[in-house]
């Protein structure tokens, strides 16, 4: 009776113990990725094309992003309600298509809230608000100052 008591106080303190134990993340048994599958989950952009306004440049979800002619190289003049309807692009790394050089693009910090935000060849990068899916360009031309970026774009 007493070795039936004693094994079963053992199986209820393991069991316990075994509950409380580190988690596999925890414990370093987690499952590592090969370095082709690193890259897979690194965030990319990419080339979209549409048949009104040729390629252009877009995030790893394929939405549109865009270039404001009234900013200047490391100066977004976009703030307050202008923002609503032209969100920052702000990913972190990321690849860049053929046709793009990586070294054009960079960040700035953002005066209003200290945020930074992607640029290329110095001018910030935006998003338009009522762009809802991929392939969407509802901003390439509006109040003939907000356009699409390519590989051509010309920005001095």
């Amino acid at each position: 009776m007493k070795k039936n008591i004693f094994f079963t106080g053992i199986c209820a303190v393991m069991l316990v113990l075994g509950a409380c134990g580190p988690s596999a993340k925890e414990s370093g048994s987690e499952h590592k990725t090969s370095g082709s599958e690193e890259k897979e989950k690194t965030s990319s952009l990419k080339m979209l094309e549409n048949d009104k306004t040729g390629e252009y440049l877009a995030d790893a979800n394929g939405m549109t992003l865009y270039y404001f002619t009234k900013d200047e190289p490391g100066k977004s003049n976009c703030t307050g309600e202008c923002l609503k309807n032209w969100p920052p692009f702000t990913a972190g790394d990321f690849d860049v298509p053929d046709g793009f050089d990586i070294e054009d693009f960079g960040t700035i910090k953002r005066e209003d809230s200290g945020s930074e935000q992607v640029t290329y060849k110095g001018y910030p990068l935006y998003y338009f608000s009522k762009d809802k899916q991929e392939g969407d360009v509802n901003g390439q031309g509006v109040k003939d100052v907000w356009y699409i970026l390519n590989s051509k774009t010309d920005l001095k």
